[in-house]
């Protein structure tokens, strides 16, 4: 008798210890797939990046663009060659000009070549701008021999620090705008405008020009913590900076 009932109870036991064995695997499984997605929620690689905003020398303005565009910078030259040169602005921040297949160089109304620029010279450079990298299309000897300095510090012009805030002001009139829509302009319109912010708040580098809605221009300057806007009329004329 105890031989059949244990005989009746092994197929129970088989089928209990085969369903406890298949709890266990899928609780194990379970626990596998949520040790997992923890992992892929805290790993790098599990996140994506975001691009940091900011002001500076690495060229990040306050707003995002989507390539390089038509600006320049003021200031003057260091290490001059034959193939591009070192600019340092009013503030000291450190250009690179690199000479395309169209690039001009001007003395005042005389063409001068490359050759004949020296250290320490003033010099306006316009062109395509990449962060603090600009591919001249014009490169003009100013008769400002301080690189725009002393300009610079009678506009209030901020030199950028790393870490700092940038600086909340505004001066002038500042156009009805939001920092970002517009239409990147180019050409004589961008060089115009961007000859005229220069002129007014040397420092910076300009990476683009705007026109608002308005009709008038926005240029948008890095490397500085103030101005980061310099606004100019269709005549182009400076009337305002934030």
């Amino acid at each position: 008798m105890n031989d059949q009932t244990q005989t009746h109870r092994s197929p129970v036991r088989r089928l209990l210890s085969n369903r406890a064995s298949g709890w266990v695997v899928a609780a194990a499984l379970a626990c596998a797939v949520i040790v997992f997605s923890v992992v892929l929620a805290v790993s790098p690689s599990g996140t994506s990046e975001q691009p940091a905003a900011g002001s500076g020398s690495s060229g990040a303005g306050s707003n995002a663009r989507s390539g390089p565009a038509e600006g320049g910078a003021l200031g003057t030259v260091e290490d001059p060659a034959t193939s591009g040169f070192t600019l340092t602005t009013a503030t000291g921040e450190q250009v690179t000009v690199e000479e395309g297949s169209a690039t001009t160089y001007l003395d005042g109304t005389t063409s001068i070549s490359a050759s004949d620029l020296t250290t320490g010279e003033t010099v306006l450079v316009l062109g395509m701008t990449d962060g603090t990298t600009i591919t001249a299309t014009q490169v003009s000897v100013e008769p400002n021999g301080d690189g725009g300095a002393a300009a610079s510090q009678a506009a209030g012009v901020v030199p950028f620090q790393q870490g700092a805030s940038s600086t909340t002001k505004q001066v002038g009139q500042i156009p009805d705008y939001t920092d970002g829509p517009g239409t990147i302009v180019s050409g004589t319109t961008a060089d115009k405008a961007t000859e005229a912010a220069l002129a007014a708040y040397p420092g910076g580098v300009v990476d683009r020009v705007v026109q608002l809605s308005g009709g008038e221009y926005e240029v948008h300057t890095i490397g500085v913590n103030w101005p980061h806007h310099v606004f100019v009329d269709q005549d182009f004329t400076v009337v305002g900076a934030n």
